[in-house]
């Protein structure tokens, strides 16, 4: 007589998809609970797709990585961090450098296509999360996430809870007033912190600093176009006093303004990233000593300044962290 010999099946581990969609490029990552990335792709965001066409492409792609990771995982859902992406009606609405112009369903349109749980984020508020889950910012219910990139976004959490206000649209800081009548911004308005704090910002005051300076500075001959942030810091590392000043100016404004987002929020921590803040200290430096120096006493040495810890890949960390963040997801 035989008997039936049971196996006990190992249960599944649980990861989740990470989608972040750039302007240029989507990647594509699907990442464990420890924040260990097991598949990842990247493809070209505008490639002439329609967005329905779009989010079958990237449902594909999934469907490869799946195969890849074999049955070892369950995908317990997926997080989307886009700019203009908005949590609480899961479109993306009016992003400028999206192919796809206008309010975009995206939500709506990736539910009838994928089973899996689906959750959009702007892509700062994403970041924020995954600093939250992976990060530096374990076991913290008060900090600011702060990308300095093509433009500056942020993502603040108090209490815990992602601040996402009524429509889903709070947390702006690339778009608070430095200088009336300043630099024109994208947005349409002049002043924006972003036309000062961001890769495009410290070109303009490069550019502005030789317009002042007799200074010599190997960007000289560089043409704004060509110029981009990874020169500057490079130059600034290299001893250029010109590429030094422009960065100090950049702090200064960003800390002026990160005096008055402390008054208002309280954070424990401010987290950087992004291609300026890959500057290091170069930036932080002058952005804590600003921050003090415009601060009310009570908060003084109180918030630290920190380089964030997603540096390696914070765009499919930050967008899979969604998943994992219940007050988040569950909204």
């Amino acid at each position: 007589m035989f008997h039936e010999v049971k196996q006990n099946k190992q249960p599944m581990k649980k990861a989740a998809v990470g989608i972040d969609i750039g302007g240029t490029n989507t990647i594509l990552g699907i990442v464990d609970q420890k924040g260990n990335c097991l598949f990842e792709k990247e493809i070209f965001t505008d490639s002439g797709k329609g967005i329905v066409e779009y989010l079958h492409h990237l449902s594909d792609i999934i469907e490869e990585g799946k195969i890849l990771i074999k049955d070892e995982y369950k995908i317990e859902g997926i997080g989307i961090g886009a700019p203009n992406g908005n949590t609480k009606t899961g479109n993306i609405e009016f992003a400028p450098n999206l192919p796809w112009k206008g309010v975009l369903p995206l939500v709506e349109e990736f539910r009838k296509i994928r089973v899996e749980p689906v959750i959009l984020a702007n892509d700062a508020n994403a970041a924020a999360i995954g600093e939250m889950i992976y990060g530096g910012a374990k076991g913290m219910k008060d900090f600011l996430v702060i990308t300095i990139g093509t433009g500056l976004g942020s993502g603040f959490v108090s209490n815990g809870r992602l601040i996402t206000g009524h429509d889903g649209l709070a947390g702006e800081l690339g778009h608070i007033n430095v200088y009336r009548n300043g630099r024109l911004c994208n947005c349409g308005r002049r002043g924006c912190l972003e036309t000062y704090v961001s890769a495009v910002g410290i070109k303009k005051t490069l550019h502005q600093l030789f317009r002042n300076y007799s200074t010599q500075s190997e960007l000289r001959s560089v043409s704004f176009k060509d110029l981009d942030s990874r020169m500057i810091t490079e130059a600034a590392m290299k001893g250029d006093k010109l590429a030094q000043l422009a960065f100090d100016y950049t702090g200064m404004v960003l800390g002026r303004k990160l005096s008055d987002v402390v008054a208002l929020t309280s954070p424990r921590a401010i987290f950087v990233l992004g291609g300026v803040a890959n500057a290091g200290d170069l930036i932080i430096s002058p952005t804590k000593t600003s921050m003090e120096d415009n601060m009310m006493k009570v908060f003084s040495d109180k918030v630290e300044i920190l380089p964030s810890f997603l540096n390696n890949n914070p765009a499919v960390l930050g967008s899979s962290a969604l998943v994992w963040d219940k007050n988040f997801f569950q909204e």
